[in-house]
């Protein structure tokens, strides 16, 4: 087999990628190693409902610019949806809830406007958000990635938090809670910088920019099904279940992909597995020129998200998606709203969530129906029909300051080129980040495909 570029690993990164290069008119061929596509945001079958199920909830901004353009190109954007502006429902333990509605103000004002309105903390909190002003200013100014590079970067959340006096209650139910959403990780370990980012993405540039986008579909039809079927229309191969090893020649160049199918002859190849997969590729063993890169991937620590898939008997949330406060959980989904399937469906998210990860499916599911009873009153008189429980151990790399550098998408090696969200896009492990850097990669290797001169890269 030939290809022009092989693209190794079918999640967003390598999909978008793919995508890109295809519609480009460069030759593609597509290896996954698991049966099925999606990588970290895939979907499977359960076989007691038949439902097809995320194997993690996942959330859209309108600020994911990169991630809409790439379903304009699938043609699928309308399956996720977009608030008119952020609407956010937060509940704790009291089982009382809070909705933070922002008006159509010009930024940073829809945020202050809207947080003034929002009981769920006490006026004197509300306004420590007033902090955060001329730095939301200065994201419209500058842009996010400058207002971001500016911040310490040995910095963790929760001091930069406390260096812009943000109250202590705004903190536990809006700060902590987005935090551990966009980083994976507590705000007492994940760094700062990332976080300013989102933030600075969120909420410096437009109002559509902080409003939510959820999946109306499984992720597979949102974006991994569709974009096989775009890259293969346009010549293109996508294989599953094909675990890739790759042969450098003596020159030092990528020569081959091998697969248990078939060995592909290509021009340049770009993986799009995570961090902590990249040592395994190599056939018979990592090249001199990328052994430090290689190593510092393996170096990268993992952070783990937790998700209970709940059916109860006739039970729907106040709203598509609520916030849980002061518990183990920390985002609760109706999936059959948000689906339009009969019966009660919820995807229940930990994220960081290493105790959970560790304990068995039973304790787990008791965790986080007994959160969602203490929050939400309508779960107290429901019955739960089943539950299946997911693991992603290594859903993102993590945050913490002083880990290893990110690495840029061109390589020491010739022909061999990096994306996904763990590279140096300057975002956090999202899905925004891992078409960034799969689109990304995707125009570098077009310019050296071309011979030219590489283009500025797309935004991040």
């Amino acid at each position: 087999m030939q290809a022009d570029v092989v693209v190794i690993g079918g999640g967003f990164a390598g999909l978008s990628a793919a995508v890109t290069l295809a519609d480009a008119g460069v030759t593609v061929i597509v290896l996954e190693q698991a049966p099925r596509l999606g990588g970290r945001a895939a979907a499977f079958v359960d076989r007691d409902t038949g439902e097809r199920v995320d194997n993690g909830q996942h959330v859209l901004f309108g600020c994911y610019r990169e991630t809409y353009a790439f379903l304009d190109q699938l043609g699928t954007r309308h399956l996720a949806p977009l608030q008119r502006r952020l609407a956010l429902t937060m509940a704790g333990t009291a089982g009382r809830s809070f909705a933070l509605r922002c008006p159509p103000l010009p930024p940073p004002w829809h945020l202050v406007v809207g947080l003034l309105r929002w009981r769920a903390v006490p006026l004197a909190d509300r306004l420590s958000v007033a902090r955060l002003r001329p730095l939301l200013t200065a994201a419209r100014r500058d842009g996010a990635r400058a207002v971001a590079a500016r911040v310490d970067p040995a910095m963790t959340v929760t001091e930069w938090l406390r260096l812009h006096r943000q109250a202590p209650r705004l903190c536990e139910w809006l700060w902590q809670p987005l935090a551990v959403a966009a980083l994976n990780q507590a705000p007492d370990t994940a760094a700062a910088q990332p976080f300013v980012r989102v933030l600075s993405e969120l909420f410096g540039s437009g109002i559509e920019d902080s409003a939510v986008g959820l999946p109306a579909v499984p992720l597979d039809e949102l974006y991994a099904l569709p974009a096989a079927r775009f890259i293969e229309s346009r010549g293109g191969t996508v294989m599953t279940s094909a675990p890739a090893r790759l042969v450098v020649s003596p020159a030092g160049k990528v020569e081959s992909v091998h697969t248990p199918a078939a060995t592909i002859a290509t021009r340049a190849v770009l993986s799009t597995v995570p961090w902590h997969g990249l040592a395994r590729l190599w056939s018979p063993a990592v090249p001199p020129s990328l052994a430090s890169l290689v190593a510092s991937a393996s170096a990268m620590a993992s952070s783990p998200i937790v998700t209970a898939n709940l059916w109860f008997d006739g039970l729907a949330l106040p709203d598509p998606f609520v916030g849980l406060i002061g518990g183990p959980m920390h985002w609760a989904f109706d999936k059959g709203t948000l689906f339009g399937r009969p019966g009660s469906h919820l995807s229940v998210v930990a994220s960081g969530a290493a105790d959970l990860a560790a304990m068995e499916n039973a304790e787990v599911t008791r965790v986080a129906t007994d959160h969602l009873a203490a929050a939400i009153p309508q779960v107290r008189g429901s019955r739960l029909l089943r539950s299946v429980v997911v693991r992603e151990h290594r859903a993102s790399f993590s945050l913490a300051p002083g880990g290893p550098a990110r690495p840029q998408p061109e390589t020491p090696l010739e022909g061999f080129f990096l994306a996904g969200d763990w590279t140096d896009t300057g975002l956090p492990a999202t899905i925004e980040g891992a078409v960034v850097s799969g689109r990304t990669a995707a125009n570098l290797i077009l310019t050296r495909l071309r011979g030219g001169v590489a283009p500025p890269a797309t935004r991040s």
